[in-house]
């Protein structure tokens, strides 16, 4: 099974470097004009995949891709515009915990407003692992994506599909590849810019801990890169 993950498009506050987690704001016009522009470009199928073997390549070419078997999307807006924007017409399945991290006193800011804070520097001096104040530690968020994420799996492998995408937020393509992809990787080093995500691969009947990440993707810039 073909999974694609997907970061959504840019926001106003991506733009400015904030921590947006439970803020649940829209796409801004530049995220909006991306996706509409990476539309066009699968459409054409002009080389998205070309740089990948072709055990990595949607089963069909670049117009399979705009149409997967099922599609998995995050409750906040900005994953479902996303979605839309790349998939229009095909029915989105909302999945709870693929929602983006609370990240509690730290939501809505960026590092300037943060700084002096004495509980952002501690956060930032723990190589971002203590639990955000008052939100979510990375533990409880990445442990729900995890278990999302494999539910997903099977309920795709239950129905017989090949293909599916999921759009979802940076922190949740973290959580998740970290814990499950191979080639093995730390939880920063699966960092994904906004409307690029990564193609993977599960072979139904093995273990949902031993994904396959196949290549790195830019929806929004129309790349694709194989995964050394």
């Amino acid at each position: 099974m073909k999974i694609y993950m997907i970061r959504h498009g840019k926001t106003a506050g991506n733009l400015k470097g904030r921590y947006i987690g439970t803020t649940d704001e829209p796409l801004c016009e530049e995220g909006r004009a991306e996706l509409k522009g990476a539309r066009s470009d699968l459409q054409s199928d002009a080389g998205t995949v070309s740089d990948v073997p072709a055990n990595a390549r949607p089963a069909k070419g670049g117009e399979d891709f705009l149409a997967p078997d099922m599609l998995f999307v995050s409750p906040l807006l900005r994953c479902r515009q996303t979605a839309t924007l790349l998939f229009p017409g095909v029915p989105q399945t909302i999945v709870e915990d693929f929602r983006e991290c609370d990240f509690g006193a730290f939501e809505n800011k960026n590092y300037l407003e943060l700084s002096g804070n004495a509980d952002y520097q501690a956060w930032i001096d723990s190589g971002g692992t203590l639990p955000f104040p008052g939100g979510e530690s990375r533990e409880d968020f990445q442990r729900r994506c995890v278990r999302a994420f494999q539910s997903v799996l099977h309920t795709a492998a239950q129905k017989g599909f090949r293909e599916i995408a999921c759009v979802v937020h940076g922190g949740t393509i973290m959580s998740v590849l970290s814990a499950l992809a191979l080639p093995r990787r730390g939880y920063y080093d699966y960092q994904a810019k906004n409307g690029c995500g990564y193609l993977i691969e599960w072979k139904e009947g093995e273990r949902a801990d031993a994904v396959i990440c196949r290549a790195e993707m830019s929806f929004a810039g129309g790349t694709c890169r194989e995964i050394q």
